[in-house]
């Protein structure tokens, strides 16, 4: 666990070199403002080359309609780059990945 005081879990530079060193290709992505600190790390996961899978229903805002938008900007933007998925999907994915 990493406590930060800034939008991105990526900022301190801790987590980057962590996720190298067990050769990390993949996050799930789940917390709270999806339109701020969520889009920040979700962002500069993208920029460092991670597959990036957004928990759905495990992020969270104080603005419906900043969490709406959000969720609308990476179904129809980043569809490429993001894929989206609920709990249960994440981890049905993982299960399979480790068989």
């Amino acid at each position: 666990m990493f406590d930060k005081c800034v939008y991105s879990a990526f900022a301190n530079g801790r987590l980057p070199g962590w996720l190298d060193q067990r050769r990390v290709s993949t996050l799930l992505i789940s917390g709270a403002e999806t339109d701020v600190c969520v889009l920040a790390t979700v962002l500069a996961a993208v920029d460092r080359g991670y597959r990036i899978l957004l928990v759905t229903d495990a992020i969270c805002s104080s603005s419906d309609a900043g969490h709406d938008a959000l969720m609308r900007m990476y179904t129809q933007r980043f569809d490429v780059q993001i894929e989206l998925a609920s709990t249960e999907e994440a981890i049905d994915a993982l299960g399979a990945s480790a068989r």
